[in-house]
């Protein structure tokens, strides 16, 4: 197999606050490969999105920062890159399609002047050139009349159309690696639908890696061929998504995919229980403690769970960090 396009290497975020040094992050290794799309799953406050700021090279600082690890891009050690080196990178080679794109497109210049503005920046077309490129990138994204919607600004637009100019930015300059975070927050299910059909189809046509970032188990089944579940900043599982739906190995993720409604496939139709993972994520304060930070909701707790479990191999390639688990499995 091809080496990795990104690989992640034991990954360390840290955060400064009134209670000492949070890491936010801890031990965070994952590879994704040229075509590939890897999902990254969990509640809100998992550090999904705080990994691809990372990624992205965005951690906000001075209070932030990456104090451990590798992110390397076709080998190239994005950790140890200066910031020249990672505006370059940021837009053109790794771009990011944001949760809301209300509040991250600029109110005040159209979408095409804002598509535009990358391409000028990092391929450098003139200004003509880049409307042109704009046009072109809303047409790929399935909004109708370009040349019309080019001109007009994020408020004249519907969430769907919104929605679409943010990915047709971040695929402006035919990006290797496509970071998605939530990126059908606030769409009605219909549009959701459009939107990964047209991600799956620019990544047919352009070979673009993806990183999905979502707590939404039916878009990890539909675009996702390898799957990250993370907890308050740790990875618990990880595996082909086949796997990791069909047979989960972490208490974790048993009751994500316990929590996701559907209708039973028998007669007589019915809707099953809806079932939920009692207790909350950790806060920011809790994290960085030495047992598992799962087992205050966990049904399968044993005093094993007052240490951090270390992530073992499963069946196939899948990996799994939980006592129960390595039990089980010895």
């Amino acid at each position: 197999m091809a080496p990795p396009l990104l690989s992640v290497r034991d990954l360390r975020v840290e955060f400064d606050t009134r209670d000492g040094i949070i890491p936010v992050i801890q031990n965070l290794s994952f590879d994704l490969h040229a075509g590939g799309t890897l999902g990254i799953v969990g509640e809100s406050g998992c550090g999904k999105s705080m990994t691809a700021l990372a990624v992205m090279g965005l951690v906000p600082g001075p209070m932030g920062r990456i104090a451990g690890g590798s992110i390397r891009l076709d080998g190239e050690d994005l950790v140890a890159a200066g910031e020249q080196r990672l505006r370059q990178v940021r837009g053109n080679e790794i771009s990011m399609v944001f949760q809301e794109p209300m509040t991250s497109l600029n109110p005040v210049f159209t979408v095409g002047d804002q598509i535009g503005e990358t391409v000028r920046l990092h391929q450098g077309l003139s200004r003509r050139e880049a409307v042109n490129r704009a046009i072109e990138m809303l047409r790929a994204v399935g909004i109708p009349a370009p040349e019309k919607r080019v001109h007009e600004y994020p408020h004249q637009l519907s969430g769907g159309m919104r929605q679409r100019v943010m990915i047709a930015m971040a695929l402006a300059c035919r990006p290797r690696v496509l970071i998605a975070d939530e990126p059908t927050t606030a769409l009605d299910v219909t549009v959701q639908a459009q939107i990964f059909d047209l991600l799956q189809d620019l990544q047919a046509e352009t070979g673009t890696a993806i990183i999905l970032i979502t707590h939404d188990m039916g878009a990890i089944a539909e675009l996702a061929e390898r799957v990250i579940v993370m907890y308050a900043g740790r990875k618990v599982e990880d595996g082909p998504v086949g796997e990791i739906l069909g047979q989960p190995l972490h208490p974790y993720t048993k009751g994500l995919i316990r929590c996701v409604p559907h209708l039973e496939a028998d007669p007589p139709v019915e809707r099953r229980e809806l079932m939920e993972i009692p207790g909350v994520v950790p806060g920011l304060s809790q994290l960085g403690g030495v047992g598992c930070p799962f087992s205050p909701r966990c049904s399968e707790s044993r005093p094993d769970c007052n240490m951090m479990p270390v992530e073992k191999a499963g069946p196939g390639d899948h990996s799994v960090a939980c006592w129960a688990v390595s039990e089980a499995a010895s």
